[in-house]
């Protein structure tokens, strides 16, 4: 295959990856559809608790990544497509029968939470490892994070269209139309994902350093060879804990905004989500370029640096200049996980099994969906405000920052070795 064949069939294959995971990031829209199941019967809404809007959310991102798990070890034996096609399905099938289901806590939480939860999991699992399989090694951290961007920039035009879907036709259709529009998109698109031929060696860029060269793990390890390493649960703590923050600001931003600000117009508050979901989607595609440029490890203690300082600063966010600071800050730090962590892994420990092992990692990112929203929104509950829960989260970057500081040394410790 030729040069200009490959740069054209690898682009193929990216742009089917970023827009498949574009149709199916309806969970960054939760934060809106979470603030219209806490209204009143007579504002249009099903009088939920924030505990009881909030389940399915972190029931979802469990499953999610479950699925991711199950997809990643799927996808490395059978190769990603037909598991790329299942996952749409299912995204689109959940929140249809969530729909159907209508005002019950659990019925949402089974159909959201785990048949749409899994799906996403599952297409958005298997959509990265084809896409860095066709892209030189030194491309890693872009190709993770324009991958990665869909799906942060769903949040730009699900947070407005689902407003707008809910004032006209309530909770139950909003979701059967969103499922059904999810499942023909997300399906077709689907069909061009695919791993490049044995044997396929990608285009190497022009003016190559050879810093850049030497990216890729010279080891293709197995998943209990991965397990067996030091930096491996150094980085699932990292991920757990600088995640967890990220996922309690997007499930929660309205209501912050609400109660901090005592914003309530709709149209502003769903701004505020696509806001950030357009900065959460630059730190996805620049955080990636960055760790390209200064490493993953260095990338990832300039964010966890800025979220600890930023957590502190959301007690003081009381106008709306100084909330639009705190929500790029979490966008960009939330958003450059998801591309480092994914282009770390592949840099650690190779391509052959990357699917099975990202997945392993990408554990904890489920778990991630556990421990701040759910303790977020408890603290909510009892107190009504989100002040303990802010700084709770800045002692979890402290955590964060020195477990960066260890992974570093056993990296550089491995490198001399």
């Amino acid at each position: 295959m030729q040069d200009h064949e490959k740069q054209k069939k690898a682009k193929v294959v990216l742009l089917a990856g970023v827009f498949f995971n574009l149709t199916i990031g309806v969970l960054y829209a939760w934060s809106v559809l979470k603030t219209r199941m806490m209204a009143s019967v007579a504002n249009g809404g099903w009088e939920w608790t924030s505990s009881e809007a909030g389940f399915p959310y972190t029931l979802a991102i469990v499953c999610f990544a479950l699925g991711l798990l199950a997809g990643g070890k799927i996808q490395d034996k059978i190769g990603p497509r037909w598991v790329v096609t299942a996952g749409g399905a299912l995204v689109g099938l959940g929140l249809i029968l969530s729909g159907l289901v209508g005002n019950n806590p659990v019925g949402v939480a089974l159909s959201f939470g785990v048949v749409t939860g899994v799906g996403i999991g599952l297409g958005y699992g298997c959509v990265t490892p084809p896409a860095l399989k066709w892209f030189h090694p030194s491309k890693k951290g872009i190709v993770s994070g324009l991958i990665v961007g869909g799906f942060g920039l769903a949040a730009v035009y699900f947070a407005p269209l689902t407003t707008a879907l809910l004032n006209n036709f309530g909770i139950e259709k909003t979701l059967m139309f969103l499922g059904a529009g999810i499942f023909i998109a997300s399906t077709c698109i689907a069909q061009l994902i695919n791993n490049p031929p044995k044997g396929y060696t990608p285009t190497v860029p022009e003016n190559l350093k050879e810093a850049a060269a030497k990216s890729s793990a010279s080891v293709d390890y197995t998943t209990k060879e991965m397990l067996k390493t030091k930096r491996f649960y150094l980085m699932f703590i990292m991920f757990l804990l600088s995640a967890s923050i990220g996922l309690m600001v997007i499930g929660n931003i309205t209501k912050i905004a609400s109660s901090q600000l005592h914003i309530t117009d709709t149209a502003i508050l769903a701004i505020l989500v696509a806001f950030l979901a357009i900065t959460n989607t630059f730190g996805r595609v620049l955080g990636g370029l960055m760790s390209d440029k200064i490493g993953r490890v260095n990338a990832l203690f300039v964010v966890s640096v800025l979220q600890l300082l930023n957590m502190v600063g959301f007690i003081y966010y009381q106008n709306m200049a100084a909330l639009g600071i705190g929500i790029v800050l979490i966008g960009f730090c939330y958003g450059t996980l998801l591309s480092v962590f994914p282009a770390l892994t592949a840099d650690q420990y190779g391509l052959k099994n990357f699917g099975g092992n990202y997945g392993i990692l990408f554990l904890s990112w489920g778990l991630s969906g556990v421990v701040a929203p759910l303790m977020t929104d408890y603290i909510y509950d009892t107190t009504g405000k989100f002040t303990t829960a802010y700084i709770i989260c800045a002692g979890m970057m402290a955590v964060v920052i020195f477990a960066n500081y260890l992974l570093k040394k056993d990296i550089a410790a491995l490198s001399k070795a």
